[in-house]
């Protein structure tokens, strides 16, 4: 700052240091790089945790952390059974996840684990072994219509995969869906068919 004397009396200048300027001008620069690296950062961290992120034989984790539809690779040719949802986003069959030819798909923010029937025997896609047929197994139609827990007697001594959910309330297992020894249930509206892998419904 300095003083100037006029004729009309002494005036207040300011005026600013050069070096001053370069050195804000540095800051805010490098202020801006870190935040640009931070979002690079988090938006990697987001995509790895994405798609497959976990494989051991016929189990595996498969997610969706960032919302988008995600395929994990697997031979799905003996079904696929969804046996843990780890996400607070809901996983329901054909609706956040499913399977086809290509492998198991996630979508809207489902993670959760899954058994492959087909990779007991490592990671090739060798033939199911004989009497467990994929796709002419049983199919069980069970319904909870009251919003009660309902239970529908079934061979589930190898497994049960939903196959079409019918209801407009979600079918989610463990949660409004599962089977025990000899029964399947159903809950909170959920009405669903499900594949026997064992054998014809009692």
């Amino acid at each position: 700052m300095h003083l100037k004397l006029s004729g009309n009396g002494a005036r207040m200048t300011s005026r600013t240091n050069p070096s001053e300027s370069t050195d804000h001008k540095w800051r805010l620069g490098a202020l801006l790089v870190t935040a640009f690296l931070l979002l690079l950062m988090s938006a990697g961290r987001l995509q790895a945790q994405s798609g497959m992120t976990y494989k051991n034989g016929p189990n595996m984790t498969c997610a969706s952390d960032d919302g988008r539809r995600h395929y994990c690779p697997v031979n799905t040719s003996r079904g696929v059974r969804m046996v843990n949802q780890r996400s607070k986003s809901p996983c329901t069959q054909n609706y956040s996840w499913g399977y086809d030819r290509k492998g198991v798909w996630v979508d809207r923010g489902c993670r959760a684990d899954f058994f492959v029937p087909a990779e007991q025997g490592g990671p090739g896609y060798g033939p199911p072994p004989p009497g467990r047929p994929p796709y002419n197994a049983p199919v069980v139609n069970c319904s909870s219509n009251n919003g009660k827990r309902n239970y529908c007697s079934a061979d589930t001594s190898r497994g049960v995969t939903l196959v079409r959910q019918i209801s407009g309330s979600p079918c989610v297992q463990g949660s409004t869906w599962g089977y025990s020894r000899g029964q399947i249930w159903v809950d909170r509206g959920c009405r669903a068919d499900f594949r026997l892998v064992g054998g014809p419904p009692r």
